[in-house]
């Protein structure tokens, strides 16, 4: 081989060398890997009605009445009483909006009424409707107590033709109405986060 030939392939060879050197530098890249661990915490709920978790109350008005006025541990006109329904959300770590609905209401005496937060009601539907309500998260206190009042007064109108009607009515109910029951359905529902 000559000499020219034998200057070229050793410059190829450099350049080759200097190509791979130049090349690997400009590709390379620093690379690190760090592990972690990925951790959600799962808010507490906890809802009770009258501290209970699962349970329908049944709510009986003879077991909820003013002594003084209830005859022969019966309701009759003239009788009154109130009942609790405690909303409880204390072990709950997200708000919760509460719902009343009353169920499988039987022989309502027709001129029993409802009072809660000072307005009459004429029927349990009509009490329903205002009866929901939120306990938020930051609430100091997560517990409301609705206190439902009812009565069957004694005289119902305000005219005597109004009295004298309403007096026949309240004799019919009372010979045909043996028990007068519902039963109480209280739903909670997380609030949707903002």
């Amino acid at each position: 081989m000559n000499k020219r030939k034998k200057t070229l392939v050793v410059l190829a060879i450099l350049a080759v060398i200097l190509l791979a050197f130049v090349g690997g530098q400009a590709y390379a890249k620093y690379v690190s890997q760090v592990k972690g661990q990925g951790i959600a915490e799962i808010a507490t709920w906890d809802f009770k009605v009258n501290g209970q978790s699962e349970q329908v109350e049944e709510i009986r008005l003879a077991s909820t009445y003013n002594n003084q006025t209830l005859v022969n541990n019966k309701i009759a006109p003239g009788t009154s009483g109130s009942f609790n329904i405690i909303v409880d959300a204390s072990g709950s770590e997200v708000g919760i909006n509460y719902n009343i609905k009353f169920t499988e209401e039987t022989n309502k005496p027709q001129n029993l009424k409802f009072v809660y937060d000072g307005t009459e009601y004429n029927s349990i539907e009509e009490l329903e409707s205002n009866l929901s309500g939120t306990i938020n998260t930051n609430d100091e206190d997560k517990t409301r107590t609705l206190n439902i009042q009812w009565k069957w007064d004694y005289e119902t109108g305000k005219t005597e033709e109004e009295i004298n009607k309403n007096d026949i009515v309240d004799t019919q109910d009372s010979q045909s109405i043996e028990n007068y029951t519902f039963k109480v359905i209280v739903t909670g529902t997380q609030v949707q986060p903002q």
